[in-house]
């Protein structure tokens, strides 16, 4: 597949939404201006009002144009120890989604050991931890904060503690599926050779799971990402990407509100990426060719 075969689609793709963002931009934005001329007493045509949707200072939906410029502001024109700074606010959220991705993943891959390998916990835990991802995290979020701040404990660890809550859970189902994923007469052939439960595991069932715990990984790195940022919305935070959302809701700085969501994804597709570039380090160090 040549470089115009893979990219043209995806650009064609993105430029079709572009012309709806702006078509829908103007829809949204010319009633403000109407109602700005009609109290005025004057008249306004449509080829007037299209212009000035384009720059509103608090439009509804902002054009494609303000939230590059806003990005490109709050990102290279604002030192990064500065609060009005995207990169330190990403950094605050990303701190915590590491945290708690790094705890989800701990705690997600012991967990699936323990209920591939014992029966008790297979039928008992893994009901629980379907049912905990029941809970809306909206509902949950305020709780954890509240509780933890309650002990003393605040700053970076509640919110890493959410985005594990949200992250274990993906890790879990994909490693009990990735152990699992051995066929009998492989598990039969271990113990032809006398191996051990911890050989047949290391040696059979680990690296069975690769791929299951890599797509897994990405889902979770994506999500604790997610929860990071809720995590931040009650408590009132001053820094964070959440903390970008709340004051642009605040103050209707809707510009504001668009480059901390497009900050988000970005870095959740950043995260993501990395993820994937070290599942095919993994898999071409276990010998899978692409």
């Amino acid at each position: 597949m040549t470089l115009r075969e893979k990219f043209f689609p995806v650009l064609t793709i993105v430029l079709i939404l572009i012309a709806i963002w702006y078509v829908a931009a103007v829809y949204l934005n010319a009633p403000f201006e109407r109602d700005t001329v009609a109290r005025a007493g004057t008249t306004i045509t449509f080829s007037e009002i299209v212009p000035k949707t384009m720059f509103q200072a608090r439009p509804v939906l902002p054009a494609p144009h303000q939230v590059i410029a806003e990005i490109w502001d709050t990102t290279f024109n604002k030192p990064i120890t500065s609060k009005r700074s995207l990169v330190y606010h990403a950094w605050i959220t990303l701190s915590a989604t590491l945290v708690g991705f790094g705890i989800g993943t701990v705690l997600g891959i012991l967990l699936a050991i323990g209920i591939v390998h014992n029966r008790a916990m297979d039928r008992s835990l893994m009901p629980w931890v379907i049912a905990s991802q029941t809970i809306p995290i909206l509902a949950i979020a305020p709780m954890i904060i509240v509780v933890l701040n309650a002990i003393g404990i605040a700053g970076l660890l509640p919110k890493a503690l959410i985005s594990t809550y949200l992250s274990f859970f993906p890790i879990v189902v994909g490693v009990v599926k990735g152990l699992r994923s051995p066929e009998q007469i492989q598990l039969d052939l271990m113990h032809t050779y006398y191996a051990s439960s911890a050989q047949t595991f290391w040696k059979l069932r680990w690296p069975a799971s690769m791929p299951y715990l890599f797509t897994s990984l990405k889902v979770a790195i994506a999500i604790s990402l997610v929860g990071a940022i809720v995590g931040e919305l009650p408590t009132g935070a001053v820094a964070g990407l959440g903390a970008r959302l709340l004051a642009g809701s605040y103050y209707g700085q809707t510009v504001q509100i668009w480059s901390a969501l497009f900050m988000a994804a970005a870095l959740a597709a950043v995260l993501v990426i990395i993820v994937g570039i070290a599942h095919t380090a993994v898999l071409k160090r276990m010998g899978v060719k692409p």
